[in-house]
């Protein structure tokens, strides 16, 4: 199940997909009004919330939805997810005044959030099993829905991790930040990143070879059948 209410995760069918939400529609703001300079001109220090979100948006916003589907395994909740990094950093823009600092709150926020999803997805669907358990099973039953949607295999593994290691995996191989970067946005010691970094691609190796599908034996042509 999916985001606040009890709804199945849908297939990741791709990471490229356009979102029709602009950072103005985020916080029902009028666009930035400009004179003519390229997006990013102009002192980043002297930027208003709205500028800063607007030139933050245009770099960040899909790349930060990407890492999202990476944690959440669904588009719709790693959208929902972005929005609210993008709303909390406009709230905070008097306190950081620098892009990079805010990149990396951005990325922060989109690493915890992703966390309250899967805390608590985790809530529902155990709640959800409950009641399967209860009901009589009929003829012709449907799936669960989540099973239907588990079709993506580098997901799927991914999911199977831990959390950390997960976490570390995606910003590592997927967002190409460092290990002092990643360390920052997740609150760990470098040392930390490596350790998980080395133990969560060595599951994740396991875990796709495992998927490989096993050739049939080689019929055994000197038996003798008699």
């Amino acid at each position: 199940m999916c985001g606040p209410s009890p709804r199945p995760c849908q297939p990741v069918a791709g990471l490229t997909r356009r979102t029709s939400v602009t950072s103005h529609a985020l916080l029902g703001t009028a666009p930035v009004s400009g004179t003519g300079d390229a997006a990013g001109a102009g002192d980043p220090r002297h930027w208003s919330a709205d500028e800063a979100l607007e030139h933050l948006y245009a770099a960040h916003w899909r790349r930060l939805v990407r890492l999202s589907v990476l944690l959440v395994r669904d588009q719709g909740t790693a959208e929902e997810v972005a929005q609210d990094a993008f709303v909390a950093l406009h709230k905070r823009w008097r306190r950081l005044r620098d892009p990079d600092r805010a990149a990396a709150y951005l990325r922060q926020t989109v690493v915890n959030r992703s966390r309250s999803v899967l805390r608590h997805r985790a809530v529902v669907d155990r709640h959800a099993a409950a009641l399967r358990r209860e009901e009589p099973v009929t003829d012709g039953a449907d799936a669960p829905a989540l099973d239907r949607a588990r079709r993506d295999t580098v997901l799927d593994a991914l999911a199977a991790l831990p959390d950390r290691q997960r976490e570390v995996l995606a910003l590592r191989y997927y967002a190409d930040l460092s290990e002092a970067e990643i360390a920052d946005a997740l609150g760990i010691a470098r040392g930390s990143v490596k350790a998980h970094a080395s133990r969560g691609a060595a599951a994740l190796r396991g875990l796709l070879a495992d998927e490989r599908p096993t050739a049939p034996p080689e019929p055994d042509l000197n038996r003798d059948d008699q």
